[in-house]
């Protein structure tokens, strides 16, 4: 059974040697001195905290104990690692690390983006379940692979629950995603409201995102190694002179592609990472937290961390004995590889497939990691500013299979996690490194049925 929204169910202490400001955590990077996830009893916390020097910015706690983020002091203090390490008062202990959004990092994409624009996507405004959107965005060939478009139309299936996306903002007044948002979190600034990425550019880029001009000719600028953004030809060449944060757009991308496959279903947008793509466990641990406290059902994690955490673990494991689903990226090394949390035992691990039903060249592979595939190769998708791009990448495919978590969620309430998994595993086999194959949702749906 799902714990009621806002019980406060685990507890993260945040600690750091510094003066902290009221209202402000730890930041998406880990730069400075080394910072640690330790977790101790709720009582032992600020004895822990003092006997080493440091101060608690912020703390959850649960029946078990508590979860605490630290600081070393602005010069490292030699040996504090075994200091903490020798506490026997800490029951768990791990250095605090980076996590990054994978599209930011180098993909391989295996068309140059000129190619996949070589044809612009149909912009003719239709309506879409409620909202006015671009016919290429709803009608996409990736859509129809997966038969999204047959089990709207056969099932009556457009998604239920809530799907939290744990990425960087959400431009939440995209015509696209209207209706759509339900309450969330920025992590990053530790505030309710949810800002898309605009506001982390100049206030003159910024205006040049969100200024249309009616009746000018499109052309696609590309805005970083795996996105390209349908612009007016004249905002497009000031666009591309001004630069874009690596990750610009990503959470909205995401989200996009979410409300593409589960267009009834509501977004949870929880920022845990800046434009640039920086994030670190401890937001994306608290991330998952909430998302489950707060009544998601699906939760999307389109993110990669190369090595095992502990705290990300028991956060998954959460999530899963209440009955949310958790999704994520393989990430696009291109490499047979483990990275988390897609390789977790209860995470849906999703990799990248073409439009050919091959696997795209730039997808991490294995079956330790995929779980399934999705189309991944110049999907159609909302961009900040009321804008689309053509994207690529494994954070996409993701996303298109938490809306088909989300298809579940309304044909089968509060169906369980490894139900879920093993309804969407009814999918077309592509190779023996792919899991199960790409997702075909109405094989899902009609397995959920039974």
């Amino acid at each position: 059974m799902r714990n009621l929204p806002g019980v406060l169910l685990i507890g993260l202490l945040v600690i750091t040697a510094a003066p902290v400001v009221a209202g402000q955590g730890p930041g998406p990077g880990t730069q400075g001195p080394p910072q640690f996830l330790v977790r101790a009893t709720s009582g032992d916390a600020p004895i822990v905290a003092a006997r080493h020097g440091l101060s608690i910015v912020g703390e959850i706690t649960d029946a078990t104990g508590a979860v605490m983020f630290l600081a070393a002091p602005a010069t490292d203090t030699p040996g504090l690692s075994q200091e903490l390490d020798d506490d026997t008062a800490i029951t768990a202990l791990e250095p605090n690390r980076p996590v990054r959004v994978p599209e930011a990092i180098r993909p391989r994409l295996a068309q140059s983006t000129a190619a996949i624009l070589e044809t612009l996507p149909d912009r003719t405004i239709i309506p879409y379940y409620g909202r006015d959107v671009w016919r290429g965005y709803a009608y996409q060939t990736a859509a129809t692979l997966i038969n999204a478009v047959k089990v709207h139309t056969m099932l009556a299936a457009t998604g239920g629950g809530t799907v939290a996306i744990i990425d960087t903002g959400i431009d939440v007044n995209h015509p696209a995603l209207a209706g759509a948002i339900v309450s969330g979190f920025d992590f990053i600034r530790n505030q309710v409201a949810i800002t898309s990425d605009l506001g982390s550019v100049s206030q003159s880029t910024a205006a040049i995102l969100e200024g249309a001009r009616i009746g000018e000719p499109m052309q696609a600028a590309r805005v970083n190694q795996s996105t390209a953004a349908i612009l007016e030809q004249s905002t497009a060449a000031i666009l591309e002179g001004e630069g874009l944060p690596p990750a610009f757009g990503h959470g909205t991308m995401v989200a996009g592609l979410v409300r593409l496959v589960a267009p009834t279903a509501q977004i949870m947008p929880l920022t845990a990472f800046t434009a640039d793509g920086d994030g670190n466990v401890f937001d994306v641990v608290r991330a998952i937290y909430y998302a489950v406290d707060h009544g998601a059902n699906v939760i999307n994690m389109s993110f990669s961390l190369q090595n095992w955490s502990a705290e990300l673990v028991r956060a998954v494991n959460y999530a899963n004995v209440r009955d949310v689903i958790c999704v994520a990226s393989a990430g696009n090394n291109g490499e047979e590889t483990l990275v988390f949390p897609s390789a977790f035992r209860h995470v849906i691990g999703v990799g990248s497939s073409n439009n050919l039903d091959q696997r795209s060249a730039f997808s991490n592979y294995g079956n330790g990691l995929v779980r399934v595939s999705a189309p991944g190769e110049g999907l159609v998708t909302p961009f900040p500013g009321g804008r689309y791009a053509v994207v690529s990448g494994t954070s996409f495919s993701a996303a298109l299979v938490s809306g088909g978590a989300a298809l579940l969620e309304q044909l089968a309430p509060g169906i369980e996690p490894n139900n879920a998994q093993e309804a969407l595993g009814r999918a077309k086999r592509i190779g023996e490194d792919m899991g199960d194959g790409r997702i075909d949702l109405y094989s899902a749906l009609q397995r959920a049925l039974k």
